[in-house]
């Protein structure tokens, strides 16, 4: 299955890249981020109908096969060697050093839970600094999941129909 990912990554890649067109451009035109498309054409993001004709439209040299897979829940994964690339050894650097004290807002914030990265939309800027430089700002936005209380009462799996003996 990886090996099938790793292949239709790389058609996606192409026609990308034939397309001359940028993660910026291919999102404008299709209402996506930026860092959605590219996880789109990673094969690392599901495809949905009503998005398909978009994105057909931006990427007019995707073929009926490569949108047709685009549409199958894909295999998210990650190569492990990926964080020897220096940008994502510096955003994994970054989350672990800013981490705890992200969570502590959090927790002060909203309480105990955490952030999904399911409900979750991710992009990426390009800004001018105070000094006039380029700076690049990524967003992480989440959905805050709370942690439940485990209730034995609230757990279905365990709950015993009334008048049951439990037998």
């Amino acid at each position: 299955m990886a090996e099938n990912k790793a292949v239709f990554a790389t058609r996606l890649q192409s026609v990308k890249k034939k397309s001359g067109k940028t993660y910026n451009q291919i999102a404008e035109e299709t209402g996506l981020t930026n860092v959605y498309v590219a996880q789109l054409l990673r094969r690392q993001a599901h495809l949905k109908p009503d998005t398909a004709p978009k994105l057909k439209a931006a990427l007019p040299g995707l073929t009926d096969d490569l949108i047709e897979e685009m549409m199958n829940p894909p295999l998210r994964s990650y190569d492990p060697n990926l964080i020897q690339d220096p940008t994502v050894y510096r955003l994994n650097e970054a989350v672990k050093h800013f981490g705890e004290s992200i969570k502590e807002i959090i927790n002060e914030e909203f309480g105990d839970g955490i952030m999904s990265s399911v409900d979750f939309y991710c992009a990426v800027d390009k800004v001018k600094g105070a000094d006039g430089k380029d700076r690049v700002v990524v967003t992480l936005d989440g959905k805050y999941l709370p942690h439940s209380e485990q209730k034995s009462d609230h757990m279905l799996s365990r709950v015993k129909p009334k008048g049951s003996s439990g037998n």
